[in-house]
């Protein structure tokens, strides 16, 4: 765990940064002036930080440092020894930031990310200024559909003995079908397909991040006190805009719902709508410090 009084200062590892907090050894991805105020990026499944390469840019341009983590079990991060859970998640983000040596910070996540970002801002919204979601409603404003059963039906699968072994083989030929079938209209290339693997084929990476679903249980999440912008894909074909209407009432300050092109990888799917849209509610880093 390490003594959270005692500063620790990231280095470069390879191509990406590493940095112990007072929860684990975080490699991390960033752009911008570590000075400036902190924007979180966090990536979902089947992902990783390289998800935010076209945004993470953009974000510091605005002023910002925008790092983008490697989530908790996600090679080159560090690999838990037991399986993880939301609030796990939500810690590791405040973590990151008080390592980071920033007493504020923006959240954007997608997928897991997007959890991650409800529990960090739930747990310290006197440490989270503002949250900015994708993909995911807040999770107690759920109330499972059939088309939404089926396409989460992963959320079954992952949790039985074997789980891990089925989706690595062949080399993760698994991999494109489930992201197809939440982003339909993708057309992931091999490369971004190529960078998801390298990620999952680390030794103990796969069964971490299966491991996110064997430990979720229903319930967990309480209301939220920050200001809340949830992107909703138009083209989702399981998770729609109204999905995320009907969470408004779990949200304490201002909230608001943003249609964008895409389905559950928009921000991948569509950069420049999505970044365009989520710039212009990005508040002035001057404000945000």
């Amino acid at each position: 765990m390490g003594d959270p009084l005692i500063k620790v200062y990231s280095r470069r590892v390879a191509n990406y940064l590493q940095i112990h907090t007072r929860t684990q050894r975080t490699a991390y991805l960033a752009s911008g002036d570590p000075g400036a105020p902190l924007v979180v990026m966090l990536h979902g499944f089947p992902d990783n930080a390289h998800s935010w390469d076209e945004l993470r840019p953009k974000v510091a341009e605005q002023g910002f440092y925008a790092v983008a983590p490697f989530l908790r079990g996600y090679a080159p991060t560090e690999i838990p020894g037991r399986d993880t859970t939301a609030k796990t998640l939500g810690e590791d983000v405040i973590a990151l930031a008080e390592a980071l040596d920033k007493k504020r910070c923006i959240v954007l996540g997608n997928d897991w990310g997007a959890s991650a970002g409800y529990k960090a801002a739930e747990l310290h919204p006197e440490f989270v200024s503002h949250l900015f979601t994708t993909a995911i409603p807040h999770p107690a404003a759920v109330r499972p559909t059939p088309a939404m059963l089926y396409a989460v039906r992963h959320f079954f699968a992952f949790k039985l003995p074997g789980a891990v072994a089925r989706f690595a083989a062949n080399d993760f030929a698994a991999l494109k079908p489930i992201i197809q079938r939440w982003s339909p209209d993708w057309k992931i290339s091999e490369q971004e397909l190529e960078s998801i693997k390298k990620t999952l084929r680390a030794e103990g990476s796969c069964n971490a991040a299966l491991g996110y679903y064997r430990a979720l249980k229903p319930g967990g999440y309480g209301p939220i006190e920050v200001p809340t912008v949830s992107f909703a894909g138009r083209d989702d074909p399981s998770v729609r805009p109204q999905h995320f209407e009907a969470a408004r009432r779990f949200f304490r300050s201002e909230y608001e719902v943003v249609e964008v092109p895409g389905g559950h990888f928009m921000h991948r799917e569509h950069p420049e709508a999505f970044a365009s849209a989520f710039l212009s509610r990005l508040p002035a880093a001057s404000a945000a410090g």
